[in-house]
């Protein structure tokens, strides 16, 4: 499934292997506290974001540039 996140006044498209609003609410909560309280290379794959990816407990950040793409928990 995909959905549309708003986030830093960006439409980020968020791919879902199932409907769980949970997640996608854990999802912002999480990027917003990673991006004031996270190490450097967190806050620049963030600050690219281009979509992410949900399967089951864990969200795959894809950015504009590979190699900067990371997996966090989202729980």
């Amino acid at each position: 499934m995909k959905t549309m996140l708003l986030f830093q006044n960006k439409s980020i498209p968020v791919y879902l292997t199932d409907t769980n609003r949970q997640a996608l609410d854990k999802l912002s909560t999480v990027l917003n506290r990673k991006l004031t309280t996270g190490k450097n290379a967190l806050k620049k794959c963030i600050s690219s974001l281009i979509s992410v990816e949900i399967v089951g407990s864990e969200a795959t950040l894809h950015s504009y540039y590979e190699r900067d793409s990371l997996t966090i928990s989202l729980y």
